[in-house]
């Protein structure tokens, strides 16, 4: 009956009454009647109808009201965040007891542009059940202030609940109950350490997502029941390749080394690439404790002083990490690849493998880039030369058929044994790097498509088509700069996409836009159904490379052994993955959307820290952002500031929102987007991680602006 209501609720973009429902489903008697109105409460329970104020029935996405993640502010406003839409502005009289973190259904209330604003209709999960902050005492109760200061809410401590938290302490606190509108009671269930501990500033972030940075006694029990080595009975029916060359290429201080790869010219003049992964799920048992804990992390994630990984270390840098000169076990894809860069025939199978080198980045760019050849490196250089002529050749192969390179650029923060930042700059991208990158992506669309033609359940990376409304507000905003760029609107393809980018490449703001453009796309998710992955220009895309820190990774290997190797094809098991994927891909993505949250709150906490101790010193930047209240300036190490209007000195600067520039009213001197500027370091603050700067020329003039 839930198919057919949802059928008839569509057929027409109005409301239904239950008497209408009634009619055209032939309810006739009493019995029928109350069934009908299970199946449309459950129906709206999981929000895929809309019961109306009127007592109608409509299809929720055919209602004014959305479900959003609402993302507060100190001031008491916030914004509902809607995948894949605009986000709706909720002012201070609108929120309805929701607080920063909350899952809410928001009515629209009203438009204006792209602009929407609403107001809070319910509160559909409390995701903030935790809350990192500094302990205090006050009036002789315990109270915490929050670190994130979207949370707007005041917490008082349960007495005998403060585990011995003292001022000026870093606590973990547990909202157990609400007093009266914004006023929260808590208990303390961490001391993190005093806030002016090493390490205590990025484990309180690391709290705030909920990431868990040390391991059961249960785990590492069962980690110490796991060999250190490979075992003879182990090398069953595995191909052996340990007389091959195989070699890992990773960074300089990486130690959970999860790929590797080997490369032969065949004789037809194509290429044999292997792509060698270390092989998990042989030691992580499906529902066994290390393996729930692993889906209860979702990956590892990566910190300016530390990672925080999804395995134990005795398996994540041990039995698992295809270390140099040690027998591993693995999963490998051989790929024959043609001249074009097309995979014209593929082998996935099991294998045990022995790394004849563990390579860096940097001596394997050093090689390709500068030829100079590092001791240990020369038994291995023309290899590395094939390698870079085929990843050529495959990335040619991928820009034909419309792959989006955005160029984006990162920053790595540099620490000293405190933890504390002592230099940031442009993370590296060279030949080595785009090198693994290439070889991956072959692997990892190998692997999917295999299953995908097999028509078997499975968990893919997908990336949507983006929303055709942020597309074309881009190119407005594109033409508000005089920037004119052809494309075709009514067929938004990543070829379509990669010709703007090559419009936009030689502009000087191309840094800047093609980041607003990556922000205009979807995210990419995981998911069971596969809709292809727009950024890559793929039809079938899957993550099969890196099963040491994502749990996608380790499943697909799981799914492979079922499927391709114990031969597993039964209706049963079929069942079994076809539910138990869903779970997992939604919790992935979960998971790794709080990963990339942390780690850039990290960053941009690290950053203030650094800038901290540059007060006063002059850099040179461009303006990346012009907004009402001020400019944004990132320096050439991806460094940001803010330059408030209010330290616009000399003249009385106006904010002119159609060319998004700051303009002298007397002077006619002009800041616009993409200026480069010298600027000088006003004020740093690590607690709320903001960077302040004045532009240099102004800041020996008096504190009035000109009248």
């Amino acid at each position: 009956m839930k198919e057919r209501i949802l059928e008839i609720l569509s057929e027409e973009e109005r409301a239904y009454s239950i008497e209408e429902l009634e009619d055209i489903l032939a309810i006739r008697s009493a019995d029928e009647l109350k069934d009908l109105l299970a199946v449309l409460r459950d129906l709206e329970n999981s929000l895929k109808i809309y019961h109306t104020n009127k007592g109608n029935y409509m299809l929720f996405n055919n209602s004014h009201l959305r479900v959003g993640q609402l993302i507060g502010n100190k001031k008491g406003f916030g914004f509902v965040d809607i995948e894949g839409d605009e986000d709706v502005f909720i002012p201070p009289t609108c929120m309805n007891g929701a607080i920063h973190g909350d899952q809410v259904i928001v009515e629209i209330t009203s438009k204006k542009g792209l602009d929407l604003e609403g107001r809070i209709v319910k509160v559909l999960d409390r995701k903030l059940h935790q809350i990192v902050g500094e302990f205090y005492y006050k009036g002789g109760v315990g109270h915490i202030e929050p670190d994130d200061k979207k949370i707007n809410i005041r917490i008082d401590i349960e007495q005998n609940k403060t585990m011995g938290a003292m001022n000026g302490h870093k606590v973990l606190v547990r909202l157990t109950g609400k007093k009266n509108q914004g006023n929260y009671q808590g208990e303390v269930i961490k001391v993190l350490g005093h806030k002016n501990d090493p390490g205590v500033d990025i484990l309180s972030i690391v709290n705030k997502y909920e990431i868990n940075d040390v391991f059961s006694d249960e785990i590492m029990e069962a980690v110490e029941k796991l060999p250190l080595e490979v075992t003879e009975e182990e090398y069953q029916g595995r191909r052996d390749l340990r007389d091959k060359v195989i070699f890992t290429i990773d960074g300089d201080d990486a130690k959970d080394l999860d790929d590797a790869v080997s490369i032969d010219l065949l004789e037809n003049g194509h290429y044999l690439l292997g792509v060698h992964i270390a092989d998990v799920s042989h030691y992580v048992k499906e529902n066994g404790v290390i393996d729930q804990e692993a889906y209860e992390r979702g990956t590892s994630v990566y910190l300016a002083d530390r990672v925080i990984p999804m395995l134990p270390h005795k398996l994540s840098n041990g039995i698992c990490s295809l270390n140099g000169g040690v027998d591993r076990l693995t999963m490998s894809c051989d790929m024959e690849i043609d001249e074009q860069g097309n995979v014209v025939d593929y082998d996935i199978y099991e294998s045990v493998i022995n790394s004849k080198k563990r390579m860096t980045y940097k001596a394997v760019n050093n090689i390709l880039e500068k030829n100079i050849v590092e001791p240990g490196y020369e038994p291995f250089v023309d290899d590395l030369k094939k390698m870079e002529t085929l990843a050529h050749i495959l990335r040619k192969n991928k820009e034909r058929r419309g792959y989006i390179d955005f160029d984006i650029d990162e920053a790595k923060i540099i620490v000293n044994e405190k933890g504390e930042a002592i230099d940031v700059k442009v993370r590296e991208r060279g030949t080595g790097e785009k090198l693994i990158e290439d070889f991956m992506i072959a692997a990892n669309e190998t692997v999917a498509t295999h299953i995908y033609y097999m028509e078997l359940p499975f968990i893919y990376r997908i990336h949507g088509k983006p929303n055709e409304e942020k597309i074309e507000s881009f190119m407005q905003f594109l033409k508000t700069l005089g920037i004119t760029v052809p494309y075709n609107k009514n067929n938004i393809t990543p070829k379509e996409m990669q010709k703007v980018l090559d419009h936009l490449k030689d502009n000087k703001l191309f840094h800047l836009l093609s980041s607003l453009l990556l922000r205009s796309m979807q995210k990419a998710v995981y998911d069971k159904n596969n809709i292809g992955h727009f950024g890559l220009a793929s039809k079938c895309y899957t993550h099969f490379t890196s099963p040491i820190r994502r749990y996608p990774d380790q499943t697909v290997h799981r799914l492979l052994r079922a499927y391709l190797f114990d031969k597993k094809l039964d209706r049963e098991t079929i069942q079994h993955w076809d539910l138990k994927l869903i779970s997992i891909a939604e919790h992935s993505s979960e998971k790794e959307r709080n990963a990339v949250s942390c780690e850039r709150e990290v960053d941009d906490m690290k950053k203030a820290e650094y800038m901290m101790k540059h007060i006063g010193e002059e850099y040179e930047g461009m303006i990346t952002s012009v907004l009402n209240f001020g400019m944004f300036v990132e320096l050439d190490n991806l460094i940001e500031g803010l330059i408030s209007n209010d330290d616009m000195r000399g003249d009385t600067y106006y904010y002119d929102e159609t060319t998004f520039s700051y303009v002298g009213k007397n002077t006619k001197k002009r800041y616009r987007l993409g200026d480069r500027v010298k600027v000088t370091v006003l004020n740093a603050n690590k607690e709320n991680k903001t960077i302040d700067f004045i532009l240099s020329e102004m800041k020996d003039m008096k504190e009035e602006k000109a009248s």
